[in-house]
């Protein structure tokens, strides 16, 4: 078995805790232009995805210090994503690499309505999802003021599940904020399976995001989404709570207050990743302490993510600052 390896890590840097880290796996994203037939394309275009590593990186770009940590495969492929991170800034000192081993990809074909955006994924059996305890870097993923994590690596493989509810547990034993984001994988594991698993870990939750139809479909929270948002309440430990609306925006419950922005008009290039940079503005304000100003930057960030190919969200503070300053500022109750 091959364990924690430093190997092609930046320094550790152990005396300045993160604000925040985060595991899970990054694929390789192959995709064809909008219009364009996943079945009848001569060439893909290469990025990298995955839910963790686009708020590590967003929040990178925000001026936060962060890490990823996960396992890649020791070839190539693997180098991609860890080039790809330090070059935004993302600590990946506590990246294990796995020799002999897979890289998860996945596929995708953007449509226009009528038709839905078709994803395929070639993940199964991929370094990540082999990823067992030994393989963790705790003493880099747990010197964080914030841990997140994602409903994504429970449903890869029985290890990661447990890696899942061992971060989490070290972490509240340690005084971490942890955040968990549902984000349910139809095409990972049905919505039973998913609930059962995810329950006991929202319960450990110091802040949750969920989608307004995960709430419905997985946990039978219906109604308005200030409805949903009591329910989800009932269900989680956490204090603060995101319930994101698509197009209609979002809403938050926070010191038992419920809030909620529109969406910030954008036009759609690309709506992969749109969730975890609303998850990477909202993780923003709260590290300053303003869960409001979260919201905000939230709405802002998925509506800057919209507009640009790819999951990642390159964006910068300044550009942030602009879209803020673009809408009102009031926040309905």
């Amino acid at each position: 078995m091959v364990v924690y390896s430093p190997a092609m890590a930046a320094p550790k840097k152990t005396s300045t805790r993160f604000d925040l880290t985060s595991l899970g796996e990054i694929m390789l994203r192959l995709s064809v232009p909008t219009g364009a037939r996943l079945d009848d394309s001569s060439s893909l275009d290469l990025e990298i995805g995955g839910a963790e590593g686009n708020v590590t990186l967003a929040l990178s770009r925000l001026g936060r210090r962060v890490a990823w940590l996960g396992r890649l495969p020791e070839q190539h492929l693997g180098e991609i994503v860890l080039r790809t991170l330090r070059a935004d800034g993302v600590d990946v000192s506590g990246v294990c690499r796995a020799p002999n081993e897979r890289m998860g990809l996945y596929f995708i074909e953007y449509a226009s309505a009528p038709r839905s955006i078709h994803v395929i994924y070639d993940r199964a059996d991929s370094a990540a999802a082999r990823m067992a305890v030994d393989h963790v870097d705790w003493d880099t993923l747990l010197n964080t003021k914030i841990l997140h994590m994602t409903g994504i690596t429970p449903a890869l493989s029985p290890s990661c599940l447990k890696i899942t509810q061992e971060s989490i547990r070290r972490a509240k034993e340690l005084g971490v904020t942890v955040s968990f984001d549902v984000n349910f994988r139809s095409k990972l594991w049905d919505p039973a399976a998913a609930a059962d698993a995810l329950r006991p870990l929202m319960r450990q939750a110091d802040v949750l995001f969920c989608k307004r139809s995960d709430a419905e479909l997985l946990f039978s929270c219906s109604g308005e989404p200030a409805q949903q948002l009591a329910s989800l309440a009932q269900l989680s430990g956490a204090k603060t709570i995101y319930l994101t609306c698509g197009d209609s925006g979002a809403w938050m419950l926070h010191a038992k207050k419920v809030s909620s922005l529109p969406a910030v008009p954008a036009t759609i290039v690309d709506r992969v990743g749109s969730g975890d940079a609303f998850a990477a503005g909202a993780l923003d304000g709260l590290l300053d302490g303003d869960a409001e100003a979260g919201l905000a930057r939230g709405v802002a960030l998925a509506s800057i993510a919209l507009s640009q190919h790819g999951d990642r969200v390159l964006s910068s503070q300044r550009e942030l600052n602009a879209v803020l300053a673009q809408r009102p500022t009031d926040i309905s109750r």
